[in-house]
């Protein structure tokens, strides 16, 4: 109901307000939901003249060429814009992808964001957590608890729903790109997180966006790729299957399947306990 997302954006620029002279530092990967926030906290720092920077992960897990298009949305935003440079595969918690590997990699990340905001005079760290994360598995919400880190989205009640219209009005130019998550959701839990699998799968979500499916995850069972795509491009995708496969297998991948139930964030996790 309108009235109810009224609500909502009245707290949040409540809660933005109230943070804005601190300092605040946001966890930025120029997707929908951290540049509302960023853009929230631009919003509420004009009056307050505070320190504001969207800051990025240059991971290993996560898909690259990101970058340009953060840097950008920054600009949009009237924040500045900074890189951190982490290997997560340093850390051998995470190295054969355990079930609370998520919690480990965002506190491996989020400790050096508090280290580079205490560095540049913030006193505030944000990320761009939603409603709709806290239910479903998502073990890195306990990490980003412990570190103090705040999410305005989530304590304001905003679902993935709400974000996008949120950003439509902001007129921030990524209010529409596809959400996408760290490499290592695309295999097992318990498969050992190789550095060429993970390229070859980053590669072929490429070549499948480049197709024009919008929505994509390609996971790995085995030599098995179980691919998703939204399920109004299903039938195109089928109709495509020789063309793909002929692309797809060079990469390593014995079989190429396509999941009938479509795109869903997190299928990996089905059997996980929701609970934080």
């Amino acid at each position: 109901m309108a009235d109810e997302y009224d609500k909502k954006k009245k707290k949040l620029n409540e809660f933005m307000e109230r943070m804005a002279g601190e300092g605040v530092c946001v966890a930025f990967s120029g997707g929908v939901d951290s540049s509302v926030v960023l853009k929230a906290a631009a919003e509420a720092g004009k009056k307050k003249n505070g320190v504001l920077f969207g800051v990025m992960f240059d991971t290993f897990l996560h898909p690259k060429g990101d970058e340009e298009t953060a840097r950008r949305v920054a600009a949009e935003c009237g924040a500045a814009f900074a890189v951190i440079s982490v290997n997560e595969m340093e850390n051998p918690a995470i190295l054969d992808n355990p079930p609370d590997r998520c919690y480990q990699c965002k506190k491996f990340l989020f400790t050096r964001l508090g280290a580079f905001a205490e560095a540049h005079h913030c006193r505030i760290v944000m990320d761009g957590t939603n409603a709709d994360d806290h239910g479903v598995y998502r073990p890195g919400l306990r990490a980003v608890s412990e570190l103090g880190v705040k999410s305005p989205l989530a304590a304001c009640g905003f679902t993935k729903e709400d974000v996008r219209r949120l950003a439509a009005e902001y007129g921030i130019s990524v209010a529409g790109k596809p959400s996408n998550s760290c490499l290592a959701t695309r295999l097992p839990y318990g498969q050992r997180l190789e550095a060429g699998l993970l390229r070859s799968i980053e590669e072929g979500e490429g070549i499948l966006a480049g197709m024009g499916f919008r929505q994509v995850r390609l996971r790995i069972h085995g030599g098995i790729a179980r691919i998703e795509v939204e399920a109004a491009q299903i039938p195109e995708f089928a109709a495509r299957g020789e063309e793909i496969t002929a692309l797809l297998k060079p990469l390593g991948f014995r079989y190429i399947t396509l999941d009938l139930e479509g795109f869903r964030s997190g299928s990996m996790d089905i059997g996980q306990n929701t609970g934080q």
